[in-house]
């Protein structure tokens, strides 16, 4: 647990769950409603993580009721969801962060700083990908339609996220996929490109393991992210006369809990959104899922 951070209460479609997950937690309470959860004055935030078509009926519960909000990623299932959830923090003035756990590592300040610093030079190509094993665990919210599953939203934004880091908002998407039996992405590639001829390259699936790292090159060096990219990692700067600069890994703990610090200092600060990912940022990428979705003909049943 992160220091100044508590959980006081659990929320859950019923009592049963609710209770069961609370027992873990010591003087947690155990609401076996989301509305009933909101209404709690001991809760000063919410963490929304439920399965992705709920993170907007979620979301709004709780900006309505004056709570600030850390919504899991994907933020949401389109990116015109994503302005209605933002739009809502605004009416309210209550913050809303999106949970891009990786936003908000030790390692991507590194590279925030290896960026500015101009030794990469003008960036021409960023790779990256990530895969794991999943779809023959039969995990409902990767292999389900209603639950909008696939790789892209619960995968694949990851290597898009950290495209937009680098290179921002892409002016073209060009995307292929492989489709499972339930009609949902087993595997899916894109080319990103942009106005000033660079490309990133993305890949994500979710039958196999890849090396799930990262590849940034410019013209006077390159930034390699080992494995696992979007997790606390190590890193390396290669100039192109062969210099190396080593940034080794040394964060303790798996990193999710500087997404809550940074969650407590935007409410602390009076700020609505998080400059480590701000609204405009999370849009964007919603909008490049968003075509993804619409090139390789992924919909979800309650879409219709």
């Amino acid at each position: 647990m992160a220091e100044g951070h508590s959980v006081v209460a659990v929320g859950s479609r019923s009592q049963q769950k609710a209770s069961e997950f609370a027992s873990s937690i010591p003087g947690a309470t155990a609401y076996g409603s989301y509305e009933d959860l909101v209404c709690d004055n001991d809760v000063d935030a919410i963490y929304v993580s439920t399965p992705h078509p709920f993170h907007k009926e979620h979301t709004l519960l709780a900006l309505h009721a004056s709570k600030p909000v850390l919504c899991e990623k994907p933020f949401a299932i389109s990116a015109s969801e994503s302005e209605e959830m933002i739009d809502a923090a605004l009416i309210n003035k209550v913050a809303l962060l999106e949970a891009m756990w990786t936003r908000y590592l030790p390692h991507i300040a590194q590279v925030r700083k290896i960026l500015s610093s101009g030794v990469l030079g003008k960036i021409y190509s960023v790779e990256a990908d990530h895969g794991q094993r999943l779809a023959d665990r039969n995990i409902p919210r990767l292999v389900d339609p209603e639950l909008a599953g696939g790789a892209l939203l619960d995968l694949g934004i990851y290597p898009i996220s950290f495209a937009h880091l680098i290179l921002g908002a892409p002016t073209k998407i060009t995307s292929r996929a492989v489709m499972t039996d339930r009609g949902v992405d087993a595997q899916t590639s894109a080319i990103f490109d942009y106005a000033d001829g660079a490309q990133a390259v993305i890949t994500t699936n979710m039958i196999t393991r890849t090396p799930c790292r990262a590849l940034v090159s410019g013209l006077l060096a390159r930034l390699e992210i080992e494995s696992v990219f979007y997790n606390p990692t190590s890193m390396r700067v290669i100039t192109s006369d062969g210099e190396i600069t080593e940034y080794p890994h040394s964060y303790q703990g798996h990193g999710l809990r500087e997404q809550a610090i940074e969650m407590a200092r935007v409410v602390r600060s009076g700020q609505l959104e998080s400059p480590l990912m701000p609204w405009s940022e999370t849009v964007a990428v919603m909008q490049s899922l968003d075509e993804i979705r619409r090139q390789i003909g992924l919909s979800y049943p309650f879409e219709n």
